[in-house]
């Protein structure tokens, strides 16, 4: 019986490109004993079939079941090493990693002149490339070097390297430290979302303002700002502070611009600098910029020169694409819309390995929600079921909550209420367990509820009653997160007026604009 395909070596031969294979097969080739050796003759298995079979790998003789996991651990290792040497995968840190080792050989071997003027040269390119930690690691080698070849200089030198392990050392930590909370940012909203009350509130900040490194600006390199940026944008991201989201999103997609060099060195930050900037025009709901700046962004990524490999274009058809759909919610504009999720969900098959399953929810929710805007409820349900069904989906409670709470109006929508009580029991649950049943969900739950009991001439006053109560969060600093994953506000005016989703929103969004 197959297995499942998660094997990693198997994931690993997958992900050749034509080119890598015919050099790993050169790589290998360059010893006559390699020629017919099990792990060849594996890696040729694997290459040719599309699921990985370990029972059909052992029929075919080349390998017995007790040696297959120590040559499947041989042919992993021999892949990656021919992918180091290739030229594709090679840069900066990986050439500046290459001289530290070829100046430790000629340490042990003695050769300490030469090796220093190798060490002298590499840690020169990493502090230019914001390699700050390579080069504090040279600075430590040419101190264990400088102790023991003797010169007239050594007094300078031990002075010079002293005070450079000092600087390098208090960016590192400083870095460090940004980083980690970086991470930690990121983590509690992957997990639960924004902040939903002021408790949460002061907790985040207490804990943002605690871990926040002290520094001056004008000592920070690029590496330090940009995880100030970061940083920033995270917790201004939690607290729902948009403005803040695009002044800080502004500057870390600046620093690129300013420092164009380190999109090369740097091309995933650069990447999601642009999509978090994206995100938070879409919330404010800036179309023009929304454009201007997704223009930008196509016009460096298509670039020759711009770095390509695997995760770089995982993550532009994530960004890109995410970001796609968004401008149709700015301005209502869902029947274009819903004309490329079948391109989008074709390409999203593609990239299933490539992608968490965090993603790939999004997608659908998305999705989902451009299908409710023209009134495809039924293929919004079907979305929706992807991500309520997600047993495994730990991430982004908040994701799950909404996909609930559309679920149901969906269903009201579409006339699928011979269940709705049940849907509505479970929902609630669901929402108690978290502890995210806030206002606008009840009030959003009671109204479902009620439209059982209401006579048909009535609906449109309970409608109107329902928006009335519901307005009053819209600009509530923790109430208005349901807004921003479902527009109830529009789904309720289009009912009271008796016209689509998009038409409500797109004549909000000339209104402004006008």
């Amino acid at each position: 019986m197959a297995k499942d395909q998660k094997d990693n070596l198997f994931l690993l031969v997958k992900s050749l490109t034509k080119s890598e294979k015919r050099q790993f097969k050169l790589y290998v080739g360059r010893l006559d004993v390699n020629q017919d050796s099990k792990f060849l003759n594996l890696f040729n298995v694997l290459d040719k079939t599309s699921v990985y079979d370990e029972t059909a790998i052992l029929k075919t003789g080349i390998v017995r079941k007790q040696q297959l996991a120590n040559v499947k651990a041989h042919l992993y290792k021999q892949i990656l090493i021919s992918l180091k040497l290739n030229p594709s995968h090679q840069n900066i840190r990986s050439q500046i990693r290459e001289q530290l080792d070829f100046a430790s050989i000629l340490y042990h071997k003695g050769l300490y002149r030469q090796s220093l003027k190798i060490l002298d040269k590499s840690k020169e390119i990493a502090i230019l490339n914001e390699e700050k930690n390579l080069a504090y690691e040279i600075v430590e080698l040419e101190k264990i070097i400088e102790s023991q070849y003797i010169t007239r200089s050594i007094g300078r030198r031990a002075d010079e390297l002293t005070i450079q392990a000092k600087e390098l050392s208090s960016l590192n930590v400083i870095a460090s430290k940004l980083s980690n909370l970086s991470l930690k940012l990121y983590s509690i909203i992957l997990k639960t979302g924004y902040v939903k009350n002021e408790s949460e509130s002061e907790q985040v900040t207490v804990y943002f303002k605690s871990r926040l490194p002290e520094y001056d600006i004008k000592n920070l390199g690029f590496r330090e700002k940009l995880w100030l940026n970061n940083v920033y944008l995270w917790y201004s991201f939690l607290l729902q502070d948009f403005k803040n989201c695009y002044k800080y999103a502004s500057k870390w997609v600046d620093l690129f611009y300013q420092h164009p060099e380190m999109v090369k060195l740097n091309p995933v930050f650069f990447l999601k600098g642009n999509n978090y900037l994206l995100e938070t025009l879409f919330f404010i709901g800036n179309k023009s910029k929304f454009q201007d700046t997704l223009l930008k962004f196509q016009n460096v990524i298509a670039k020759k020169s711009f770095p390509k490999d695997e995760n770089v274009e995982a993550l532009t058809f994530l960004y890109l694409n995410l970001n796609s759909i968004n401008l149709y919610f700015i301005d209502g504009s869902f029947d274009d819309g819903v004309k490329i999720i079948p391109k989008i969900e074709k390409e999203l098959n593609a990239f299933k390995n490539r992608l968490d399953e965090h993603h790939t929810m999004i997608f659908y929710y998305k999705f989902a929600s451009l299908h409710f805007g023209v009134g495809n409820n039924k293929e919004c349900i079907s979305y929706l079921d992807k991500i309520i069904s997600n047993k495994s989906l730990l991430m982004r409670e908040d994701l799950q909550c909404f996909a609930r709470v559309l679920n149901l109006v969906a269903h009201y929508e579409a006339g699928l209420d011979y269940h709705i009580e049940t849907l509505l029991r479970n929902t609630y649950k669901y929402l108690l367990k978290i502890n995210d049943l806030y206002e606008v969900q009840k009030e959003m739950i009671k109204f479902i509820r009620s439209l059982q009991d209401i006579y048909p001439q009535d609906i449109k006053k309970a409608f109107k009653e329902l928006l009335k109560t519901l307005k009053t969060y819209e600009d509530h600093p923790y109430e208005r997160r349901a807004f921003l994953y479902l527009d109830i506000i529009s789904w309720l005016e289009s009912k009271i007026q008796n016209v689509p989703v998009g038409q409500v929103v797109r004549g909000k969004y000339l209104k402004m604009n006008s």
